[in-house]
């Protein structure tokens, strides 16, 4: 009995590798079983190699795994890429159209099941990847009723018949796989506590943690990885009033987003990290106007178009620095799935409180990753809209304008929204007095400044940075950000049965950083190791910028595409030592 197994299909885009992963990944999580899923793709729609890598555990698992049980195949070059990641007990399932041959350095076995032939037999070859899913039944021993619910709701519409067709495929493969193992082996799982999980990507949770939070309009335009946002809202928000506009550019995203928050209505934009460089200018519009509004970066490979369908981390700085002048902005970073959902929701809280643009930071394997999630909790979720005027206001003297850009003494106006009685101003992307009207007063430009930035000096996040830091004079303190907290917990789990004492810092808030809760940490480590997905170690440069203590800070970079491997992690962390 094994209590934790990592299964891998691979073979190329547009052959069914996706579907495969998840018919495989809900139904255990059906099982109550924990999963942590991460996809390899290629930027195009159809061809090119691509794997469903998944991680079934009877316990909380926050990352891909470093080792392989199951690698299922659908073609030579699956084998050839991946078969590296198999340990001696490991098991190959490949399609036996293609011959597959096994590598002489390969570890575990190698089983030649013929996916097409039987799923042509049975009417099509596109059932090939439910003769797959009934071949790991039989290495795993699952019952195959388990699947049937699945099949049911993705084939369902299609007939009863469709979905009695997929159900004999499974139990073909499963029979040819029972016959192949006789007996030998299975890798039979502990029983799942049959609990019921959500089971979600991060772009989910951002969608729907802006849905819970009132967002009714989302101007965006598609774009890898961030396209999930967009397409989970154009179904959701209709239905509650709200609309989504797919615009002709980043550049109209943006500016229609500020539009509907000027206009009252809460509104985010979301892209990628090409599509961020054309959104400056906006955001850089949003912050001087002090129009609240939301925007989601889920980062991805760069420059340029990079590796639009790899891991990286490497927008931080642009998320601060990136807009021309200086601006106040609010930068978050969550680390889960359920971080993605709760954070977002107070992204617009922030948005509104502040009146700034507010940045939550993705990445590609948290956005695109697919986790079981613990029942989130909506009663959490709490609308706050800061010092927005909705009701008329009284006239005032000489029938001036209203103040919108009032010097106040913790930098935040009164906001009015188009409508109110007595509420004009002028609104205009130049430097401004406080009704609005341009000015190139030295002084007001100085007040103006003042203000803005003044805003965001004391700002309320709760929990700015996730800490496990039970030492008080650490061997090491290891910081991460975003996607890497679930490969950085394990790593550490795996130091502290060696003995070493080691804390954990995610930085969740990273502008304005936290400096008083991170400084602490670093003081009490005699060495800091920062794990970041980028060639120039962006957030341990923020980090020395805020905290200091440079002398004692180390790397962990990785740029290659792929996100971090515990063993990764762990090892690096054994040099330190």
């Amino acid at each position: 009995m094994i209590n934790q197994l990592s299964w891998k299909v691979g073979g190329q885009q547009g052959e069914g590798i996706e579907s495969t992963g998840e018919i495989f990944a809900v139904a255990l999580n059906r099982l109550g079983y924990y999963l942590y899923g991460y996809r390899h793709f290629s930027s195009r729609i159809k061809g090119g190699h691509t794997n469903n890598k998944i991680r079934v555990s009877t316990t909380q698992v926050r990352s891909i795994s470093d080792d392989l049980d199951i690698l299922v195949a659908f073609d030579q070059e699956t084998i050839d890429l991946n078969y590296k990641e198999l340990h001696s007990r490991g098991v190959i399932i490949a399609d036996a159209k293609f011959n597959p041959q096994k590598p002489a350095d390969a570890q575990g076995e190698l089983y030649s099941v013929p996916f097409t032939e039987i799923a042509t037999e049975l009417g099509t070859s596109l059932m090939k990847n439910m003769v797959a899913i009934g071949a790991t039944t039989a290495v795993l021993d699952l019952d195959i009723p388990v699947f049937e619910e699945v099949v049911r709701e993705i084939f369902g519409r299609k007939g009863d018949q469709v979905v009695a067709k997929n159900m004999e495929a499974i139990q073909a493969g499963r029979d040819f796989m029972t016959e192949q193992l006789a007996g030998i082996r299975t890798m039979q799982l502990e029983k799942a506590d049959g609990k019921k999980r959500m089971f979600m990507i991060g772009n989910d949770a951002i969608a729907l943690g802006a849905l819970a939070a009132g967002c009714r309009f989302m101007a965006a335009y598609p774009i890898t990885p961030a396209s999930e946002i967009m397409e989970y809202l154009i179904k959701k928000l209709p239905p509650l009033g709200g609309t989504v506009i797919q615009t002709e550019d980043e550049i109209a995203a943006a500016t229609m987003a500020i539009g509907a928050n000027y206009a009252g209505v809460r509104a985010i934009t979301a892209s990628a990290g090409p599509g961020l460089s054309l959104k400056m200018e906006a955001i850089g519009l949003a912050g001087m106007t002090e129009t609240p509004i939301v925007v989601i970066d889920t980062q991805r490979g760069g420059p340029s178009t990079g590796l639009p369908t790899k891991q990286e981390q490497s927008d931080l700085m642009q998320m601060i620095y990136g807009t021309h002048g200086e601006i106040p902005k609010i930068v978050i970073a969550p680390s889960t799935v359920q971080e993605a959902f709760y954070d977002t929701a107070e992204a617009l809280n922030l948005a509104e409180e502040y009146q700034c643009p507010v940045i939550v930071l993705s990445d590609l394997q948290l956005s695109l990753g697919k986790q079981t999630v613990e029942p989130l909790d909506f009663s959490k979720i709490e609308i706050r809209r800061g010092k927005l005027v909705t009701e008329d206001l009284p006239e005032l003297e000489n029938k001036g304008y209203f103040k919108r850009y009032e010097v106040t003494e913790d930098g935040i106006s009164p906001r009015v929204i188009p409508g109110v009685k007595n509420g004009i101003h002028h609104v205009t992307g130049v430097e401004h007095d406080e009704t609005g009207k341009p000015s190139e007063s030295a002084a007001n430009r100085i007040a103006q400044m003042d203000k803005r930035f003044r805003k965001i000096k004391n700002i309320r996040f709760n929990n700015p940075v996730h800490k496990n830091a039970p030492h008080e004079d650490a061997d090491l303190l290891i910081v991460g950000f975003n996607s890497t907290r679930g490969t950085i917990e394990e790593a550490i789990s795996r130091l502290t049965a060696d003995g070493h004492k080691v804390n954990h810092a995610q930085i969740r808030l990273i502008h304005p950083f936290p400096s008083e809760e991170v400084l602490p940490l670093v003081q009490s480590a005699k060495k800091v190791m920062v794990v970041e997905n980028n060639a120039t170690g962006q957030l341990a440069k923020i980090i020395k910028m805020n905290v200091g203590h440079a002398d004692k800070m180390f790397n962990l970079l990785k740029y290659d595409g792929n996100p971090f491997l515990p063993n990764e992690i762990y090892t690096k962390s054994k040099e330190l030592f």
